[in-house]
């Protein structure tokens, strides 16, 4: 374990050491890395062998969409766990609940990779995956904002934006790990063989629990973050229901928090299931799995360094103009992407994928620290969570399953035109969103349990 750290004379904690800083950043970063592969792999079965093993009495198309449903129900539940981890993390510590979240994940996704396929226990089998998918939706519920207060709340001023994106980069990893396990699996068995069907896709599932011990090992090492610390010590963390007093005092945010990071969604899961589904499909681009699965470890790489380079870009320009200039570039790319696959090429597909998420990245990178910015600390868990969550639902559960069918009745064309349409929405979101880049994370809240409220102070909080 870490040592504490230092408190100055003030009562407040002293600037965490780098080595500190460093272990926080690895360890956020090491947490959502593993938490997002569990969530990946189960987008990539999605695409490539669930409507076969779950759904085979549906059919090919049909198949598709009860696969992507499934896939959806972890959207619908991540709101909740925003909700139940947030509660948690505002009232018992980030640290704590993080550990619960990646246990959690960990647990449900070992489990389906045993689940048996339809043909053995019926309609058991996809009635099993919709449970467990549901845990996990709960589970990345409560990761995304502790993962992200994890750092931002250690974060110097001035570099958060830096430093929040370390737990961004995460996601990009996950899905290169993802990719890269079902290609080396696909590669051993074969493209289209009856091992891979009935084995092989089991395999990423099941290793994942390596990558849980590893996890949880890093995050036992470190400390809870000095902001909640702060706050716990001039009692500031005494919110019965975090999630009432983040609605009453910020509703605003939560939304517009929501609708700014709707298109973010939207351009990764599009990127990382719906494309891979429609690329290898019969009725899209017939390519095959090691082709695309090969195409998605090149993408990943990219969406990293852009990830880390607009955090930092973030710091400079301010979180809201790189975030809007994100959406501002996915609507013209929305209107052009399904005209590029259209060539049916591996290079068309692996451009397609690669600018579609580097476009992703650019909003993801900052988002690590605007939310944590937006929020109180005595429910910032909370308020940053729903925000990310409400965005989740819409963008990475709604848009792939409408995505779906649309392309099936109106042509993969009508999916651009969805898809400009979130980029005009969320520009609008993020423009409206307030700006508190400057704002120290742990003051507004423990100045308040300080002092008295006083008309000259009270405006202000009003105003948050």
């Amino acid at each position: 374990m870490t040592s504490a750290t230092p408190i100055s004379p003030a009562g407040r904690q002293a600037a965490p050491s780098r080595k500190t800083l460093r272990r926080v950043a690895f360890a956020s970063f090491a947490g959502t890395t593993i938490e997002f592969y569990d969530f990946f792999i189960y987008g990539t079965a999605a695409a490539l062998v669930f409507p076969v093993v779950f759904f085979p009495a549906l059919g090919a198309a049909a198949g598709t969409v009860a696969s992507f449903g499934t896939f959806a129900v972890a959207f619908f539940a991540r709101p909740l766990g925003a909700i139940v981890f947030g509660h948690f993390g505002d009232r018992i510590g980030r640290k704590k609940t993080l550990i619960t979240t990646l246990l959690m994940m960990g647990t449900a996704t070992v489990l389906i990779g045993f689940i048996p396929d339809a043909s053995t226990i019926g309609v058991a089998a996809p009635i099993l995956l919709v449970v467990l998918r549901f845990v996990q939706g709960l589970a990345v519920g409560g990761e995304w904002a502790g993962a992200t207060l994890l750092v931002a709340e250690y974060a110097p001023q001035g570099k958060r934006g830096l430093f929040g994106s370390f737990p961004q980069i995460g996601p990009s990893v996950a899905f290169f790990l993802a990719s890269g396990t079902f290609l080396l699996t696909n590669l051993t068995l074969g493209d289209k063989s009856e091992a891979f069907i009935s084995i092989g896709w089991r395999v990423p599932f099941v290793l994942s629990a390596v990558l849980v011990l590893v996890g949880l090992w890093v995050r036992l090492s470190i400390e809870e973050t000095p902001v909640f610390k702060n706050a716990a010590r001039a009692s500031a963390t005494t919110t019965r229901l975090p999630v009432l007093e983040s609605l009453r005092r910020q509703p605003r945010e939560i939304l517009l928090a929501g609708g700014a990071l709707t298109l973010l969604f939207a351009f990764f899961y599009m990127g990382t299931a719906y494309l891979t589904s429609f690329a290898t499909s019969p009725t899209g681009m017939k390519l095959g799995r090691v082709e695309v699965l090969s195409a998605g470890m090149v993408a990943s790489v990219f969406v990293a360094a852009a990830t880390l380079a607009s955090g930092i870009l973030s710091d400079r320009f301010g979180r809201k103009k790189v975030i809007a200039a994100s959406c501002l570039l996915a609507v013209p790319w929305s209107l052009v992407l399904f005209p590029i696959l259209s060539a049916n090429t591996v290079l068309a597909f692996g451009v397609g994928l690669t600018v579609t998420l580097v476009i992703f990245a650019v909003a993801y990178g900052p988002a690590g620290a605007l939310l944590p910015e937006l929020f109180e600390t005595r429910y910032r868990y909370t308020g940053a969570g729903m925000g990310y969550n409400l965005a989740g639902v819409v963008g990475g559960g709604i848009v792939p399953l409408v995505a779906a069918q649309l392309a099936g009745t109106s042509g993969a064309w009508s999916v651009g035109v969805l898809l400009a349409g979130i980029g005009v929405f969320s520009v609008l979101c993020s423009l409206a969103l307030p700006n508190r880049e400057n704002r120290g994370l742990e003051g507004a809240a423990v100045h308040a349990a300080a002092e008295p409220a006083t008309a000259a102070n009270a405006a202000p909080a009003a105003r948050r």
